[in-house]
């Protein structure tokens, strides 16, 4: 190794270390260094850099700086603010710090340069040595993992000892002083020895490191990590002015004057002892103080005392419901069984009927009569299980299930909670709806009802549940197993026109703003609503219709305030337009091939006219009139009973090859199914092959079967009172539905003559002409 020495504007760099072969920008604010900078360039743009020992130094001497260095070209420099200047350099070559000249301006070093290529190695060290490297930093980049390729790939082209050793050092991201001591190793050995050791000791510090995270990961309580994050929170909380302590402490004020179960308490003041440890502003505390202002709010063992009086029952379900006799009698009845037991365990009852005919307000008579708080809940086309037992806290804008809502809403654990449009609840890839139901509707299980957000068993053996239901058919097996079913039927004409004049009248003069003495509305006016505006089982398009007379007769009395106004049926149409429907009528004389039927719908009974032509053909049955497939084949059980009593009647057993029957049931636009008009279809068909009349006031209702016998039908009542409305006089019914006569009004039996028949050839006598 060879001297050179020379003198060299230096200056000290803080904390940083620049090898050969780097390129490096820095920024020079020290006077006497910016000073050396402006000689250098002036001179042959090279400069002396060596680091400080102390960062700290603003005037280092040479005790302060390290005793190796290095020169640099000076590539650019660049002016920035407040005597700021950035310069970029390129590390040339080591120099060793002799001294300083004494130069008062800048920094002058006295240094001499080291002549590494005249460092001798044997060629197979050599090489051995740069292998030694390579694989060294290949272990680390294995361990550190953020290595780029292309790094790697320069690494291993490398042949020059001395320049990959300081290319490995100048990519390595460790301090300065680790960069130094490689600086300062004069003999390319100890050089060696110095990068090999760094990257080893690099390569075994960070696999500890890595081996402890794993370890402590594993090994740290989640409670301890819990309670240290909350310690270092509160701190924080307190230097940014937050405080939940008031909203913590008002809600263990609540929870001390809750009346609830022990265990409610207990989880609740775990609860609350978390939410005091959240910020405030944190979406965690947001759910949190929901969850506890839910559980306060819930009644748990708060309860209202029922009226047990079943005289002043009776006298509220007859003050606000005209009729339904057999529907407030079987009430009674389960109110009074309700009364004997003690924990209230009587069934569930569900009211069964037609829409609009007063089931949702039954339910509410009955909170009044019971002087119960009244809660309801639509079940029409829930399909997620969590409607009905909520959704868990750690979802967002989780909320508690709907039957625990009543409760909150009711603000007692005893409301009558009505569970309306029980039938339309349906189940998908959420879940079961009507499966949740169940526990809700067990007695033995809805005493610790899971609700999914509360997380703890909620009570509601004291609830009582009456669900409503337009059909049975829609209502799951195992949830009408759990109720009493209560028909309540469609309303008659005269039940109508009662309740339309006692209740709908004087509800929607009161609605509008109208007096009594202001709007008179006739009782033929009445009838005339009924029969020409409106069509439906219940009073809701009655209630509307009314509703639409008295905002026009509003409107005159708003102009003339001392004016009355009176509606009769001579003026009707003026306030309400044309009517809706044309009075429906049976047919005016005997025809061959049509015969009157009788069908019930969700919405009441209809009369269907079943039309049958024969016509020349290959022996088709054709239908149409959107029948369903029950109908269908119930008209093919009519037809083959028709062609096997065919021979009685002289008909040859080709006609039914060379002839085809057509079928036809009028308002073809609306849906029609069931096999309840098999005898209909069969007389009509008999009708049109053996061209008899079949007389027109006679109506009937029942399936056939392939031997003539008729089967019972339901919907008994809704269908006598459909062929009332329209006159006919004589209906035949199945034998089997004789029984239920005794449950149906005089008001609809009265006038009608209604045959049970037993075998299709007593229906063949009635409704053929003579």
């Amino acid at each position: 190794m060879e001297e050179q020495i020379i003198n060299m504007p230096a200056v000290a760099l803080r904390g940083l270390t620049i090898l050969p072969g780097m390129i490096a920008h820095f920024d020079v604010s020290r006077e006497r260094s910016l000073r050396a900078i402006e000689e250098a360039m002036e001179q042959d743009q090279k400069i002396y850099l060596v680091t400080q020992k102390n960062v700290d130094r603003e005037d280092p001497t040479q005790e302060d700086l390290y005793q190796m260095g290095i020169v640099a070209d000076i590539k650019q420099v660049v002016r920035l603010q407040n005597d700021v200047v950035r310069i970029l350099v390129d590390g040339i070559s080591r120099a060793k710090l002799l001294g300083f000249t004494g130069c008062e301006k800048y920094l002058e070093a006295e240094i001499c340069y080291f002549d590494s290529n005249k460092d001798s190695l044997p060629e197979d060290l050599r090489e051995a040595m740069l292998l030694g490297v390579r694989e060294a930093f290949h272990r680390y980049a294995a361990v550190i993992g953020k290595i780029s390729k292309e790094l790697i790939r320069q690494i291993d082209q490398y042949e020059d000892l001395e320049k990959l050793i300081d290319y490995v050092t100048n990519n390595l991201p460790v301090s300065y002083e680790l960069k130094q001591q490689v600086l300062e190793a004069e003999d390319i050995n100890d050089r060696y020895q110095v990068i090999v050791s760094l990257l080893l000791s690099q390569v075994e510090v960070i696999s500890i490191k890595n081996e402890l995270q794993k370890k402590v990961k594993i090994r740290v309580d989640k409670h301890q990590k819990e309670y240290v994050l909350r310690e270092q929170l509160g701190v924080i909380r307190e230097e940014l002015g937050e405080n939940a302590d008031s909203e913590a402490d008002e809600y263990e004020k609540k929870l001390s004057e809750l009346d609830a179960p022990d265990y409610v308490k207990e989880k609740t003041k775990k609860e609350i002892k978390r939410f005091r440890n959240m910020s405030s502003s944190s979406s965690e505390s947001t759910v949190e103080r929901g969850y506890i202002e839910t559980v306060l709010e819930l009644p748990w063992n708060k309860m209202s005392v029922d009226n047990k009086d079943l005289d002043h029952a009776a006298q509220v379900l007859d003050d606000d419901h005209y009729g339904l006799k057999d529907v407030k009698e079987r009430i009674l009845e389960f109110l009074a069984v309700r009364n004997l037991t003690s924990k209230g365990e009587s069934p569930i009852i569900c009211l069964v009927g037609p829409p609009g005919t007063g089931k949702t307000s039954i339910a509410r008579s009955i909170a009044s009569a019971l002087e119960k708080k009244y809660v309801r809940i639509s079940l029409g086309g829930v399909r997620d299980e969590a409607e009905i037992r909520g959704h868990r806290k750690t979802y967002i804008g989780a909320m508690p299930g709907r039957i625990v809502n009543g409760l909150r809403q009711a603000g007692v654990s005893n409301p009558l909670m009505l569970l309306d449009e029980i039938d339309k609840v349906s189940s998908d890839y959420k879940g079961d709806t009507s499966a949740a139901l169940l526990e809700v509707l067990d007695s033995e299980q809805n005493c610790k009802f899971r609700d999914h957000y509360i997380e703890m068993p909620v009570d509601l053996s004291e609830v009582l549940f009456i669900a409503t239901a337009n059909e049975v058919s829609g209502i799951p097996k195992p949830l009408l197993d759990r109720m009493e079913l209560i028909e309540v039927s469609s309303y008659t004409e005269n039940e109508k026109f009662h309740i339309a004049k006692e209740h709908l009248v004087e509800k929607q003069k009161s609605k509008n703003g109208i007096k009594k003495e202001q709007l008179t509305i006739t009782d033929g006016a009445l009838k005339d609503i009924i029969r020409l505006y409106t069509r439906e089982a219940g009073v809701r398009s009655l209630e509307r219709t009314i509703g639409k007379l008295c905002r026009k007769a509003a409107r005159e009395i708003f102009k003339d305030s001392e004016a009355t106004v009176k509606v009769t049926k001579t003026n009707l149409k003026t306030y309400l337009g044309n009517p809706k429907y044309s009075p429906e009528k049976k047919n005016d004389h005997a025809e061959v091939g049509i015969v009157r039927g009788l069908a019930w719908t969700s919405v009441g009974g209809v009369t269907l006219e079943v039309e049958v032509n024969v016509l020349p053909g290959k022996g088709e049955l054709v239908l149409t009139g959107k029948l369903g497939d029950v109908m269908k084949e119930s008209a093919q059980a009519a037809l083959s009973y028709v062609r096997s009593i065919s021979e009685g009647y002289g008909i040859d057993a080709e006609f039914y090859t060379k002839h085809d029957i057509h079928i036809h049931i009028p308002e073809g636009a609306v849906p029609k199914d069931g096999p309840s008009a098999g005898i209909t279809m069969a007389t009509a068909m008999l009708s049109a092959i053996t061209d008899r009349a079949v007389r027109a006031d006679v109506a009937m209702t029942g399936e056939i079967t392939l031997r003539g016998r008729v089967l019972p039908i339901g919907g008994l009542k809704e269908k006598l009172l459909a062929a009332k409305v329209i006159g006919i006089k004589t209906v035949c019914i199945p034998n089997d539905n004789e029984k239920d006569l005794e449950e149906i009004s005089k008001e609809i039996t009265d006038g009608m003559e209604i045959v049970p028949v037993e075998k299709f050839s007593q229906v063949e006598k009635i409704a053929f002409v003579k």
